[in-house]
C-alpha cells in the first residue's frame, strides 16, 4: 500500500491522537449562548386581513406569503435581538382579527410589554375599527404597555385610502402611541418599526441592573393563557 495513503489516513483518523489544544477548541465551540438579559412579550392586533401574520413573519423569519391563511386563535414566534448592549428575547403573539376569538386573544394583552395595532392603508373599515381595538387595549392591557400603530401594505400606494396625515391625527389623540407605515411584502420599514417599539420598552427598564438582580416580572415571560380545547391550539413556531 502507498505509504502516502497511510499518512493521510492517520492524519484524518480518530480522536485518540488529538491534541489537548484541539479538544479545548471543541469544548469552546460547544459553550451555550449567552442568556437573554430581557424576555419581552409583544402582541399584534387588528382587523382580519390587515397583514398581522405577514408583518410577524417578515420580522422574525424574513419571509412573505402571498396567500396566508387567517390566524385561528393565536400564533407566536420567537426572535432574539440586541439593543442598547442587551440581548432581548421577544415572544411575538399574532392574534386573530375575528370577533369570535376575542375571548381568547384578550388573555394575551395582560402580559404584553408592547402592542402593535395594524390597519390596512387601502381599507377604510380596518381604520374605522381602531377605536374598537383601543377599547380592548384599555380594558385588558397594562397602562405601561408601549403602543405602536402600523399602516401596512404600503406597497399598494396607488390604492391608498387612509392618508398618513389621517393616521397621525389618530395617534396624536392617544398618549405615547407611535405611528409608522410599512410593507410586509416589500420588506419596507418592518424591522425598524419593531425595533423602535422594543427600544421604547427598554427605555423604561433598569438596563444597568445586573442580570441576577432583575425581577421576575422583567426576566420571565407571563404565563401563557389557556386556549379552550374546542378551538385550535396555538401553532408553535420557533426560530
Amino acid at each position: 500500500m502507498d505509504s502516502r495513503y497511510e499518512i493521510q489516513r492517520r492524519a484524518g483518523g480518530g480522536s485518540a491522537n488529538a491534541s489537548p489544544a484541539l479538544g479545548a477548541q471543541s469544548r469552546r465551540r460547544k459553550m451555550p449562548p449567552r442568556p437573554a438579559d430581557y424576555k419581552l412579550q409583544i402582541i399584534i392586533i387588528g382587523s382580519r386581513g390587515v397583514g398581522k401574520t405577514s408583518l410577524m413573519e417578515r420580522f422574525t423569519d424574513d419571509t412573505f406569503c402571498e396567500a396566508c391563511k387567517s390566524t385561528v386563535g393565536v400564533d407566536f414566534k420567537i426572535k432574539t435581538v440586541e439593543l442598547r448592549g442587551k440581548k432581548i428575547r421577544l415572544q411575538i403573539w399574532d392574534t386573530a382579527g375575528q370577533e369570535r376569538f376575542n375571548s381568547i386573544t384578550s388573555a394575551y394583552y395582560r402580559g404584553a410589554k408592547g402592542i402593535v395595532l395594524v390597519y390596512d392603508i387601502t381599507k377604510q373599515e380596518t381604520f374605522d375599527d381602531l377605536p374598537k381595538w383601543m377599547k380592548m387595549i384599555d380594558k385588558y392591557a397594562s397602562e405601561e404597555a408601549e403602543l405602536l400603530l402600523v399602516g401596512n401594505k404600503l406597497d399598494c400606494e396607488t390604492d391608498r385610502i387612509i392618508t398618513k396625515q389621517t393616521a397621525e391625527r389618530f395617534t396624536s389623540r392617544i398618549s405615547g402611541m407611535r405611528f409608522c407605515e410599512a410593507s410586509a411584502k416589500d420588506n419596507f420599514n418592518v424591522e425598524e418599526c419593531f425595533l423602535k417599539l422594543v427600544d421604547d420598552i427598554l427605555a423604561k427598564m433598569p438596563l444597568e441592573i445586573p442580570n441576577r438582580k432583575l425581577s421576575n416580572s422583567i426576566l420571565s415571560l407571563q404565563p401563557e393563557p389557556e386556549v379552550p380545547p374546542e378551538l385550535n391550539p396555538p401553532r408553535m413556531h420557533c426560530c
